[in-house]
């Protein structure tokens, strides 16, 4: 006798890849303590992947963190992760051979891999999941890429979404305005890869890797042109990351869109060399992003501990209800899923509130998670 279709739930981290092991004081397993036993109790989980586990990475002097032992990528079967994302600005720093073996790695562990591959083919495959009876494609983009880490027809790399700047003047007593429009051509491809997995699974998901680092609030137009685009096609939600910090949630159409859910789990060595440049040195106080000495593996601004588990409840009909659980990462950098009536959850969502300001959308705390609603 067949299972009824049931809905299911998924949740969906953002970036993922600490540093710092056994040989730091730290254990693999200790990251995810307090977050695993929320994940398990999840049908899918998903999450981008922030380094490579390789061998034989390529040295690269300005992300030494990014290429680490095969032994560090345990958080990923730790969190019984079912697929990453490995569509991000870090993948292709190692090298083509640690890209490539790091996605082998993922998938000889049973973890399905997007965003990422040999060739510009593979890169665009996306990631199915299926339970009991459900499909949920996930795919994944990134827009802050290095020049060279695209993939090509016989090129290892990432699936890009690369972006065209331009400045508006406005006279000289005016700001200049910076004005961003995603690459027509790799708009037009991820937009065919939306459609193609929308004939495919019962739930489409578009994680991509875009937006101002750091900066809290600011959302670039070409995010909201890109997002907007993948839903018009066809796409039921959207997850990004890369600013290390949490950004706006909108309501589009119906469906959400998480400009960035923030760090999963993430620590590295060594600040960012930009944060001793002139504007960030001089800005940092007044942009909200200067660095929190508590935690000196986590150099992303003192917002980086604040993070969201986007968390989906899907049946064959799409997506039913959307919520966020928020997060925070402790001192072990550990992240920890809070619990209402918790100052600290009460923060996070009062931090989405004022970082959502402008966008459609509505919160309403409904147990231990914040459902997302169009307002």
């Amino acid at each position: 006798m067949q299972n009824a279709i049931r809905d299911i739930s998924l949740l969906v981290g953002g970036d993922c890849g600490p540093v710092h092991g056994p040989k730091d004081g730290f254990t693999v397993e200790g990251y995810t303590e307090l977050v695993r036993p929320v994940l398990a109790k999840a049908d899918m989980r998903f999450v981008n992947c922030m380094r490579t586990y390789s061998s034989r990475p390529a040295a690269n002097e300005l992300a030494p963190q990014v290429g680490q032992p095969p032994e560090m990528a345990q958080i990923f079967t730790d969190c019984r992760f079912d697929a990453i994302t490995m569509a991000n600005n870090h993948t292709y720093d190692t090298g083509p051979e640690a890209l490539i073996d790091t996605r082998e790695f993922f998938i000889g562990k049973g973890i399905q891999v997007t965003g990422a591959g040999r060739n510009l083919a593979e890169a665009r495959q996306p990631a199915i999941v299926e339970r009991n009876g459900v499909k949920v494609g996930y795919i994944g983009y990134c827009s802050v890429g290095n020049p060279g880490s695209e993939a090509g027809p016989g090129k290892p790399g990432i699936a890009p979404l690369r972006v065209n700047t331009s400045y508006d003047v406005r006279g000289p007593n005016a700001p200049v305005r910076t004005l961003t429009q995603p690459q027509e051509n790799d708009l037009k491809m991820l937009i065919e890869d939306v459609k193609k997995l929308r004939e495919q699974v019962d739930v489409v998901i578009v994680a991509l890797h875009f937006g101002v680092i750091r900066i809290p609030r600011v959302i670039s137009d070409y995010q909201v042109t890109a997002a907007h685009a993948c839903i018009d096609a066809g796409a039921d939600l959207i997850v990004g990351h890369s600013p290390h910090i949490p950004k706006a949630i909108e309501v589009y159409k119906g469906k959400a869109i998480f400009y960035s859910l923030g760090v999963f789990c993430m620590t590295r060595t060594g600040t960012w060399g930009a944060w001793n440049e002139a504007p960030w040195k001089q800005g940092v106080v007044t942009n909200h992003a200067e660095l929190d000495p508590e935690y000196p593996f986590m150099p992303y601004g003192r917002d980086c501990t604040r993070s969201l588990l986007a968390k989906a409840v899907v049946s064959k009909s799409g997506i039913q209800r959307v919520s966020f659980l928020p997060m925070k990462i402790d001192k072990k950098y550990r992240p920890e899923v809070l619990r209402s009536g918790d100052p600290r959850f009460a923060d996070i969502q009062q931090y989405m509130e004022w970082a959502s300001v402008g966008f459609d959308h509505q919160f309403t705390v409904d147990g231990d998670e914040v459902v997302v609603t169009g307002a």
